[in-house]
């Protein structure tokens, strides 16, 4: 059953979001050529800490870390390492906090240095795809109109949606009803509400929408192993329409990019 929210806690999960979201601007700007992605990790989890608030995935289902870093072919949760980050890497970062007793939850990927324009084209539709989701997440639309949304925009592009692994709802616990998968049917599925909270989550491959599980447990890999790309927004529906509760900004203000990309998602009620 879906656990709509009051705004009192729509305003907590958003304090939540927001410093997942300040998370992965401090990390934006220490990605370089060299940087262990357990470095990353390390710092991350201070920032969290030192901000009052636990990591979210920091032994959730006995996961080892802070972050999930997965570059390349990796999908999601690929597991911080000392292998030095290369240029050319495209890294996928998901990172998850707890704060008042409430989850944020997103991702980015990261290209470094010098990546292909093959590269660059399925970051940017990954990215606009979780947009074009976003917009159908609104009071009397339906989890297939979401999925719909994105797998049309980026199967019409030559590009593999992840079918294995969804998006979900986000509260008290980090994955809520309703699951939110990148695929779909219009009008099939949950009906969205007033209140509802969801992670939207895109996860698109260069190749092949199939994925390979490795045996540690955790990685996910391509099966073709091309690259996959990973982005993630935290929404609430307030008034009927999809609110921004995380944001890319601080990412942005750290790479030095200039984005008005979250306007239409940005409606600033008041409690």
């Amino acid at each position: 059953m879906s656990i709509t929210k009051n705004r009192e806690e729509i305003e907590l999960i958003r304090e939540s979001a927001l410093l997942v979201s300040k998370t992965l601007g401090m990390i934006a700007g220490e990605i370089k050529e060299g940087i262990t992605t357990l470095y990353l990790d390390k710092l991350a989890e201070e920032f969290i800490r030192d901000n009052g608030a636990i990591p979210g995935f920091l032994g959730m289902y006995d996961f080892p870390n802070t972050l999930c870093i997965s570059p390349n072919s990796q999908v999601v949760h690929g597991i911080p390492n000392n292998t030095p980050i290369k240029d050319g890497d495209v890294i996928s970062i998901d990172c998850g906090v707890l704060k008042n007793e409430f989850y944020g939850d997103h991702a980015y990927t990261f290209g470094v240095g010098n990546i292909s324009q093959e590269v660059k084209n399925l970051l940017d539709v990954t990215k606009e795809s979780l947009y074009h989701g976003i917009r159908n997440f609104k009071s009397g639309n339906r989890v297939g109109d979401v999925g719909y949304a994105i797998q049309n925009y980026c199967e019409k592009r030559g590009y593999g949606v992840v079918r294995e692994l969804v998006g979900h709802g986000l509260g008290k616990t980090m994955h809520e009803k309703p699951e939110m998968p990148n695929y779909g049917k219009r009008g099939k599925g949950k009906k969205f509400v007033e209140g509802m909270v969801v992670a939207i989550e895109p996860m698109i491959n260069q190749g092949t929408h199939k994925i390979k599980h490795h045996k540690d447990g955790w990685t996910i890999t391509t099966l073709d192993n091309k690259p996959s790309a990973h982005f993630e927004h935290n929404i609430a529906i307030i008034d009927g329409n999809p609110e921004l509760l995380s944001t890319f900004s601080y990412i942005y203000e750290a790479l030095g990019i200039k984005s008005d990309e979250e306007n239409e998602f940005i409606n600033n009620y008041k409690i």
